[in-house]
């Protein structure tokens, strides 16, 4: 059995950093999208509707180690920064992020090492969205290194929200206005009671095939 290592033991230059982060990224991808081909084929229905992966700069990583206090050295970027390699799942509908939190949970390859569901639980600004912290394993010539992705599971209103929001906390630095602030948390209202209405819509659009099928 070959013996999965710590990524930080493992990666020693920033290069490594891109090649590994990039293959993990490439991995989960892959499967996101054989998963949604395959409930395309089962139900004919895709939950996902589309896909953005990253890697986080070096200058943002430089700048999260110095903010919470570590040395900006390669092995404390992958031991202590969990977002370097990132990927965002957009779906339209609430209950498809937590289908697609299950099946990213069933794979035998993935280990969620942490869950956020700041859906139930919002942020006191408002934002609203799912996240997950995995590890995959990546197999090299020579060794196979363990590496941390997060997704982020949210509904195409919650993105929007959460684009806009960045938006603006770039623009002000993190210090946006008062008044600013409260009409994003009001938007916030706004877009949740369009999820729900959008959830509700389409399971009585279910129900009403269900019953045209059966009748038919």
């Amino acid at each position: 059995m070959e013996l999965l290592l710590d990524a930080e033991s493992q990666i020693e230059t920033w290069q490594e950093v891109i090649l590994v982060y990039n293959a993990a990224l490439k991995q989960i991808n892959t499967k996101l999208e054989i998963l949604n081909d395959e409930f395309q084929h089962v139900h004919q229905y895709n939950p996902i509707e589309h896909i953005k992966s990253r890697i986080k700069t070096s200058e943002s990583i430089v700048k999260k180690l110095r903010r919470h206090g570590y040395e900006s050295t390669i092995e404390n970027m992958v031991k202590y920064v969990n977002d370097i390699a990132g990927i965002r799942v957009i779906c339209s509908f609430t209950s498809d992020i937590y289908r697609i939190a299950e099946m990213i949970r069933l794979q035998n390859d993935i280990h969620v090492i942490a869950v956020k569901d700041y859906i139930r639980l919002p942020k006191a600004s408002g934002y609203k969205s799912y996240h997950m912290l995995v590890t995959v394993p990546v197999f090299l010539s020579d060794r196979t290194v363990d590496v941390k992705v997060e997704i982020q599971i949210r509904t195409v209103a919650m993105d929007f929200w959460a684009s806009l929001e960045h938006k603006i906390n770039y623009k002000f630095e993190g210090n946006a206005p008062e008044h600013v602030k409260r009409e994003l948390i009001e938007c916030a209202g706004m877009v949740s009671a369009l999820d729900n209405r959008m959830q509700e819509l389409n399971e009585e659009i279910k129900a009403l095939s269900k019953e045209d099928t059966d009748g038919a």
